[in-house]
């Protein structure tokens, strides 16, 4: 029947495989949970429809086995009475129940072993549906840990030890231009402030040495 076809195709391995190839396997699995859920419905409604006939053939084979075994003791009863046409009739009547039921009871061990095979098949499907809700949390986790692991990967590619040494050694060599730079402008403004000094200097002596000729100068012709 088409309406397992799902189960024929999607075994557990089957299922993996297609996941493992599958942009988005999340969406994917979950998609299958979905379609699984819609076929395993269908199928129980084809189950049920199909006991429905196999109980319909086995009523009808009951019925006429009875009725065999109703009109048998009512040829039985017409014999003892010595009434051979009502046992004739009797007769004629469990043979054709008979044949009936012959009928029925094939129709019915058909339908009951087709009943049967589709329970089984919906059974395996149930399983096949529990199995895959069960597995789904650790297809998630599968694939967020492959996920992130191609993520650092990428981000990866472009990162080295030499490069990353390379640009330490460099930023610690500009470093030192810079604290070099730092220091010769430190000398040069010591080596300016210097040279001022000096000049003031100059400046105050030449005052004191001019206030004290004078004072000596009053002095001279006492």
């Amino acid at each position: 029947m088409a309406i397992f076809k799902r189960l024929r195709d999607l075994t557990m391995s089957n299922i993996n495989a297609i996941i493992d190839k599958a942009e988005d396997p999340v969406k994917m699995t979950d998609q299958y949970i979905r379609d699984m859920t819609e076929d395993l419905e269908d199928a129980e409604k084809a189950v049920a429809a199909q006991i429905a006939i196999e109980k319909k053939f086995k009523q009808l084979y009951e019925e006429q086995a009875a009725l065999v075994e109703k009109r048998t003791q009512q040829a039985h009863t017409a014999a003892q009475a010595q009434n051979v046409d009502l046992a004739r009739r009797a007769l004629e009547e469990k043979n054709a129940a008979e044949q009936k039921m012959a009928e029925y009871k094939a129709s019915y061990d058909q339908n009951k072993a087709a009943a049967d095979n589709l329970r089984s098949k919906l059974d395996e499907m149930r399983k096949q549906l529990t199995e895959m809700k069960n597995k789904r949390e650790t297809l998630v986790a599968r694939y967020n840990a492959a996920k992130a692991q191609t993520e650092i990967n990428k981000a990866m590619q472009g990162f080295s030890p030499d490069s990353a040494s390379n640009g330490m050694k460099r930023m610690e060599e500009k470093m030192m231009q810079m604290e070099a730079q730092a220091e010769a402008s430190n000398e040069m403004s010591s080596k300016a402030k210097s040279l001022d000094d000096e000049f003031e200097k100059i400046g105050t002596d030449k005052a004191v040495d001019d206030e004290l000729a004078a004072l000596m100068k009053q002095y001279e012709n006492k």
